[in-house]
């Protein structure tokens, strides 16, 4: 039928039989409407409900007519019975297989509409599937081809039959076109001639193995022979390098034992079986406890640990109980990443310096002696400088503890204040004890002290610096100092806590000239020269270090 409709949808003229069915295709007629330049094209159902194809034509006004809006005056509607204007289309084209079939479909919502008839006898427009199915395990052929059309799959259809789909969409519609074909069908061929090759490729592969054992046969023995050698060669070789690395080990007197994360023994040496008493053979695969003891073991066991972490060596003098006598042992715990199948190994290397322990302890008292031998020895020779020594390293070593010097460095700073003043030994007692005011001579001549303690000490052999730190006792941040007038840079912090401990000491005490002067005054005398001749930190913990040292007030009266 076609008919003629005017903008409210009501009928102007209709061809015979068309009657007033127009009211059915309204939704294509309102966006025909709505779409004046385009012409709308779907497929709806009669008042027989059989499918037809609808198109819908949108007319404009003719000229100089009244009309309301600016859109169409009215739509021609023109409907023809899909059965034999579109569907016949479908079935065209060459047939791919028996079971191959054409669907026309379109999205509808989150449905897949079928809008031709199917193989099962479905009519047009009468069946759909939801786009998503919660239960199913795969999506199927019409679903794919809605929501990617253009593309070729492999999947199940709507009846379950797995088919090779292809798809495209239709220019100007919601239409997809989907050309499907049974997949058993048309897979057929390929698969026998696929059967065919793998007959064919196993017979091969039959023929090649029957080949290679009838070369192996042919060749093993002499293989075997020629591995055989090799293998000899190996072995004479791994006990040469074992016999080389045993007559090394065994012939040191450094105690080597290599562990593993467990902290059994996987290797040790004569040395070490000497020490505690036992064997090689009785130590390997033993625990590091059943070695050196649980406190021991613990020790060493902790410091494999950080080895492993680190995967850096670690070098330490530790006390270890051996054989039952406690001696001092330098200790390297060096981290071995493999040896064959083992992993994360630590080689446990332990010298015996007991003696030498000792000796450094002798020569360390003997030190000791010796610089309060000097100290006491200028004491004597400056009677108003008696103590000196002794308060100068007490201050020096309080400040640098206040600023966090490490101990060694403290150490050295206590040493080098005791001794920095040897040098006065060298100057005539009666300019020490000289109670009037001193000329320029008396003072160029005092200022060769430092140069004499330098000279009394240099053949002595120091553990630090001791002999640069006395050198800088006397010199200032400007340069205005001596003996060499050193700046700031030039100056280290344990110099520049010892110049400030050397004034600070000197000012509260009680000199030849004169008496000493009170803390509060020495600190206001150094903190007007902080920044220029002293370092403001040093300064500053010297400040915080006197106010809980009120004993030094006394050194003004003695």
């Amino acid at each position: 039928g076609l008919a003629l409709l005017d903008g409210e949808l009501r009928p102007v003229a209709a061809s015979p039989g068309f009657g007033s069915g127009a009211s059915r295709y309204s939704d294509i007629v309102r966006r025909a409407l709505a779409t004046p330049a385009n012409t709308v094209i779907d497929l709806a159902l009669d008042a027989d409900e059989r499918a037809v194809v609808v198109t819908a034509v949108p007319v404009s006004p003719v000229s100089g007519a009244l009309q309301t809006g600016g859109g169409p005056a009215g739509v021609v509607l023109g409907v023809r019975g899909a059965e034999q204007a579109l569907f016949p289309l479908l079935s065209r084209g060459p047939a791919f297989a028996e079971g191959s079939e054409t669907l026309l479909l379109a999205r509808r919502d989150e449905s897949v509409l079928f809008l031709s008839p199917t193989r099962e006898g479905a009519n047009a427009l009468r069946r759909s599937m939801p786009l998503d199915r919660p239960q199913a395990d795969a999506e199927l052929a019409e679903v794919a081809a809605v929501l990617a059309p253009d593309r070729f799959a492999n999947l199940d259809n709507y009846s379950g039959t797995p088919v090779l789909q292809v798809s495209r969409r239709i220019r100007g519609q919601d239409w997809v076109l989907a050309q499907q074909v049974n997949a058993v069908e048309a897979l057929s061929g390929a698969n026998e001639r696929r059967g065919f090759l793998l007959a064919t490729l196993s017979l091969l592969l039959v023929a090649i193995a029957a080949l290679a054992v009838a070369a192996w046969r042919h060749g093993s023995s002499v293989q075997a022979r020629r591995q055989a050698a090799e293998l000899r060669e190996k072995a004479a070789k791994l006990q040469r390098q074992t016999d080389l690395l045993h007559t090394i080990t065994d012939n040191v007197d450094v105690l080597t034992v290599l562990v593993d994360r467990e902290q059994q023994v996987v290797f040790t040496n004569q040395a070490t079986a000497v020490a505690v008493k036992s064997t090689i053979v009785g130590i390997v695969g033993g625990s590091l406890a059943g070695l050196f003891g649980h406190a021991t073991a613990a020790v060493l066991g902790q410091l494999s640990e950080d080895v492993r972490r680190q995967r850096a060596p670690i070098h330490r003098v530790l006390p270890l109980a051996l054989g039952g006598a406690l001696r001092s042992f330098q200790t390297s715990l060096i981290p071995v990443e493999r040896i064959g199948e083992r992993r994360q190994l630590v080689l446990l290397v332990l010298s015996d310096v007991t003696e030498l322990k000792v000796e450094e302890q002798q020569h360390a008292e003997l030190l000791r002696n010796l610089v309060t031998t000097l100290s006491d020895a200028v004491d004597l020779h400056d009677p108003f400088s008696a103590h000196h020594a002794n308060r100068l390293s007490e201050v020096a070593q309080a400040v640098a503890r206040e600023l966090g010097l490490p101990d060694e460095d403290r150490e050295t700073l206590g040493l080098a204040a005791t001794l920095a003043n040897i040098g006065k030994i060298m100057l005539p007692s009666d300019l020490l004890t000289k109670t009037e005011a001193l000329t320029a001579a008396d003072r160029n001549l005092l200022r060769k002290h430092v140069d004499y303690s330098l000279e009394l000490l240099k053949g002595l052999d120091f553990a630090g610096p001791v002999l640069d730190v006395i050198a800088q006792k006397q010199e200032l941040l400007d340069g205005s100092g001596y003996p060499r007038g050193l700046t700031e840079q030039q100056m280290t912090l344990s110099g520049r806590i010892l110049s400030v401990a050397n004034a600070f000491v000197a000012l509260v005490s009680v000199r030849a000239w004169r008496q000493g002067v009170s803390i509060e005054a020495a600190l206001e005398e150094l903190l007007r020269g902080a920044g220029t001749q002293y370092d403001r930190r040093v300064i500053a913990a010297l400040f915080h270090v006197a106010e809980n040292r009120r004993d030094w007030s006394q050194w003004a009266a003695m």
